[in-house]
């Protein structure tokens, strides 16, 4: 199987779970999405600039963040294989984005612009469930991590991300890791001490 076929099938496999494509709405899906990718420490997005793609991880990471007043980044978002990442309120507002969107590893992706998305439902009307469940796990998952900040203690933060991410600290610095959860790197050596 080459490197294309394999990126698009892991895409289809992905919308299967959700909705049952045909063999003719499979290509018109897969000439809707351009393959791109990014090499390690390379920024995809920047403050200032507006979101233009949603992107699917095939292979690779890639992080979120912003810099407060301070200078101190915050990462947002980790992104692994077979995952999505975008910022979602700059995409749909096309406003400019407050964040950084950079790559942790050498990532191979597959990207839909908000027009070419636009255009997509119409063609495959079935496609608006998949990516409306999608926008709304998004949504929750912001609210999640804001309220797991406020009231879930910094293990229960550790023990969730392992669940979602078994191999994350293979591949993911410390400082990133201990940046997305909201504790410092020293925190975070504690916590996996004692695991």
């Amino acid at each position: 199987m080459s490197m294309k076929a394999s990126t698009n099938h892991k895409l289809l496999y992905y919308l299967n779970n959700w909705v049952d494509i045909t063999e003719q709405e499979e290509a018109i899906i897969l000439s809707a999405f351009e393959p791109t990718s990014i090499k390690k420490k390379k920024d995809l997005l920047v403050p200032g600039e507006v979101c233009r793609y949603v992107y699917f991880v095939t292979k690779g990471g890639l992080r979120s963040y912003f810099v407060d007043s301070k200078g101190v980044e915050h990462i947002y978002q980790i992104r692994l294989d077979n995952s999505w990442i975008s910022d979602l309120e700059s995409f749909f507002s096309q406003r400019p984005s407050k964040y950084y969107i950079e790559a942790m590893e050498d990532t191979q992706m597959l990207r839909i612009s908000h027009e070419r998305l636009e255009q997509l439902y119409h063609e495959v009307p079935k496609l608006e469930r998949y990516f409306r469940i999608l926008f709304q796990k998004a949504y929750i998952n912001a609210l999640e991590r804001l309220n797991a900040t406020m009231w879930e203690s910094a293990v229960e933060r550790y023990n969730d991300m392992l669940k979602e991410h078994s191999d994350i600290f293979q591949r993911v610095p410390l400082t990133y890791i201990a940046s997305y959860l909201g504790i410092t790197p020293e925190s975070l050596s504690r916590i996996r001490k004692k695991k």
